[in-house]
């Protein structure tokens, strides 16, 4: 129990820390266009997205997959920037494919899990059985991601509903920040493909 909440806690502490803000922003911009009565479709979204990461994250740590870390250190801002450009793009109506942003939700998640598995592999060292840790830092990942999800969500409604902004101009300056942002950090990290 106590290696629980310890893995538990780094999965926590890993999303939510600020020098990792690449997937805050991903997670922010992936329910950017919700409103908090939306939350059950953020909620499946998420977990679309946790699935994808788990997967990668586990397999990772297992030795099964390996990819170089500079290839998806550069795919996770592209993700970020891919997000956000579809939301701009889909303009002021509503999501009409949602099966396909959990698809891509899930797909993108896949890219993140192998960022989290660096971190995870240097924690675990050469420790043999990992299942329990890996289950708890999964878990602690997801507990931070609803985190983001909140404080986005209720962003939004303070912004819409208090302070009368329109639903369009949020998503929209929420997209295009981190738009740039994520595009600064795929040109940041492009060089490193080919050192």
């Amino acid at each position: 129990m106590q290696d629980f909440s310890l893995y538990f806690e780094l999965g926590w502490q890993h999303i939510l820390n600020w020098r990792g803000y690449d997937h805050i922003l991903f997670v922010m911009v992936l329910c950017g266009t919700y409103m908090l009565a939306d939350w059950r479709r953020v909620l499946v979204l998420v977990t679309a997205f946790t699935i994808g990461h788990s997967i990668t994250l586990a397999l990772s740590v297992l030795k099964i997959i390996h990819i170089k870390t500079d290839l998806v250190e550069f795919l996770i801002p592209v993700t970020i920037l891919i997000t956000a450009a579809s939301n701009i793009l889909a303009g002021k109506s509503r999501p009409r494919n949602i099966n396909f942003k959990y698809l891509l939700a899930l797909f993108f998640g896949l890219i993140h899990g192998l960022g989290f598995s660096n971190y995870l592999n240097a924690l675990l060292g050469k420790s043999k059985s990992i299942v329990a840790q890996l289950f708890a830092f999964n878990i602690g990942l997801e507990f931070g991601q609803v985190i983001i999800v909140l404080v986005t969500l209720l962003i939004s409604f303070i912004l819409i509903n208090l302070f009368k902004v329109k639903k369009w101009d949020w998503t929209f300056f929420l997209s295009s920040a981190i738009f740039g942002i994520s595009l600064v950090m795929a040109a940041e990290r492009w060089p490193n493909l080919f050192s």
